[in-house]
């Protein structure tokens, strides 16, 4: 009978495992074959060269991607530690207060991401919210801090935050109160408590928050865009060049490739260490 289940359940999944196969493998194997074409071409029927590489070294199009990486690591760092408290209250302390947090957060959600950052670049701006009030109450003005690195990385933390704060909600949820408060009765230093209990029991959120902040914020465009005035180019800008301006789709599958054999492997190495049946709730 088991058996039976079995195959009824394999073949209830081929329609969607099909679909699943024309609508997200099929443009990855597309971008895949491009990726070693020769330059400049629009078609598959070429021999093989994988020049897109080799002009990725020679021409610099690597520091795009690590300057992307980097601004992505910094900024999933600096989440968890302003997501971390707030996290641990949403779980542990606030109780049904949470549910206020949790909408004012999700709120956020609803309005484009674009339209918050065009906010903060009014805000921002010399002669803008804060600098032009101010320069008219007290005569006295300041540097706008638009259009630098710094304030790229505050635009990926203030985007990206719900994505760091529900994982490590869940995860710090999963902590039991029994292992806090007996570790506090043994004479446990609340420093000890965070290393050797909360965090390790944590984990699974961290980790799951972590993966979806620095994967959002690794292809993220917008910010560098609005915010940064294009300080510093980032890989999702030098992909969208090539398929458009520069008509090199060679390069700019080259590009993506790059950028998904990076994410992917920390992704797949990242979930390989989580129990995604204890975060789901299905085993206790």
């Amino acid at each position: 009978m088991e058996r039976v289940d079995r195959k009824l359940g394999v073949l209830s999944a081929l329609p969607l495992l099909a679909l699943l196969a024309v609508s997200f493998l099929a443009p990855l194997m597309v971008i895949a074959i491009f990726s070693v074409m020769p330059q400049k071409v629009f078609s598959l029927l070429n021999v093989p060269d994988f020049s897109s590489f080799r002009v990725i070294v020679e021409q610099g199009y690597y520091r795009s991607l690590l300057w992307s990486l980097g601004m992505a690591a910094v900024a999933t760092v600096l989440l968890f530690l302003i997501c971390w408290p707030l996290a641990f209250g949403m779980a542990k302390v606030f109780r049904r207060f949470s549910l206020v947090l949790t909408v004012a957060v999700v709120m956020s959600l609803f309005v484009s991401e674009n339209i918050r950052l065009f906010g903060w670049v009014l805000t921002l701006m010399k002669g803008g919210l804060i600098e032009g009030h101010l320069r008219a109450w007290t005569g006295v003005g300041f540097d706008s801090p638009l259009y630098n690195v710094p304030i790229i990385v505050f635009g990926l933390v203030y985007v990206y935050l719900p994505f760091m704060l529900f994982p490590l909600a869940q995860g710090i949820s999963m902590i039991p109160d029994d292992a806090r408060q007996a570790a506090a009765d043994l004479g446990a230093s609340r420093a000890r408590i965070l290393f050797e209990i909360d965090l390790p029991l944590a984990a699974p959120g961290i980790v799951v928050g972590s993966l979806l902040t620095f994967v959002l914020a690794a292809g993220a465009v917008a910010e560098s865009k609005i915010l940064g005035g294009q300080a510093v180019i980032v890989i999702a800008d030098d992909v969208e060049t090539a398929f458009t301006f520069g008509q090199n789709w060679p390069l700019g599958s080259a590009l993506s490739v790059l950028l998904i054999l990076i994410i992917g492997g920390l992704a797949v190495f990242g979930v390989s260490r989580v129990d995604l049946d204890a975060i789901m709730g299905r085993r206790k």
